[in-house]
């Protein structure tokens, strides 16, 4: 699996990163999913380097100019609720992708810290020999994204998986790149932390990104 990890060479994404995770900033919601939007976009504009085109004739008040353009059928899907701000920002640059969306949530074991995956919801068009973009802000156990693309393999076998997430944590890009096919899966991320807490939180990550982004849930 090869892996992209923007905090390596420092540009834009450091700074909206470090808005994320500041406690001072993160609380103003707006501004979060902004932040988030906007990586969305750092990241399609990089993908859209690794994809094919085709040589395309248009028409200009004065001739015909070849350009390239996409060649490659996209999806973005996303794993709801948090990856949604992330995903319009993925969107805003492939704006004429199809779209798919997972639920995938964690059902805590009564009186402990442990938790199952849940999928619940799945709607998606064929991925058959599409470029699958799978999107989550928060990559923490990679627990969500191995079920999440399982649900997203009833539809077909897409060509190439981009994995798009804003924060990982070490121990989920070891798992997804065991989970995932290696030959055919890029993992994109803004940061890589080392840590998980005893909740499976990313350490020092930025808190529970659906939260920031529209509100805490009950």
């Amino acid at each position: 699996m090869k892996i992209i990890n923007l905090q390596e060479n420092p540009s834009l994404a450091s700074q909206y990163m470090a808005e994320l995770r500041n406690v001072n900033v993160q609380t103003d919601r707006m501004r979060f999913r902004r932040n988030v939007h906007r990586i969305g976009q750092i990241m399609a504009y990089e993908i859209s380097k690794t994809i094919a085109y085709t040589k395309t004739a248009v028409t200009t008040p004065l001739g015909t100019a070849y350009c390239d353009t996409v060649g490659s059928d996209v999806v973005i899907a996303t794993i709801l609720r948090a990856g949604l701000p992330l995903h319009e920002g993925l969107l805003s640059f492939f704006d004429n992708a199809e779209n798919a969306f997972v639920s995938a949530y964690r059902k805590y074991r009564e009186g402990t810290d442990e938790f199952d995956i849940h999928i619940e919801y799945l709607a998606s068009p064929s991925i058959e020999g599409k470029t699958l973009i799978l999107a989550d802000p928060m990559l923490a156990t990679g627990s969500s994204m191995e079920l999440a693309l399982k649900a997203l393999l009833t539809k077909g076998n897409p060509a190439h998986i981009h994995v798009v997430s804003v924060i990982a944590s070490r121990q989920a890009v070891d798992f997804i790149a065991d989970k995932l096919p290696a030959d055919r899966t890029t993992l994109w991320v803004a940061a890589i932390d080392d840590e998980l807490n005893a909740h499976s939180y990313i350490v020092p990550g930025l808190g529970d990104a659906g939260d920031l982004a529209y509100g805490e849930k009950e």
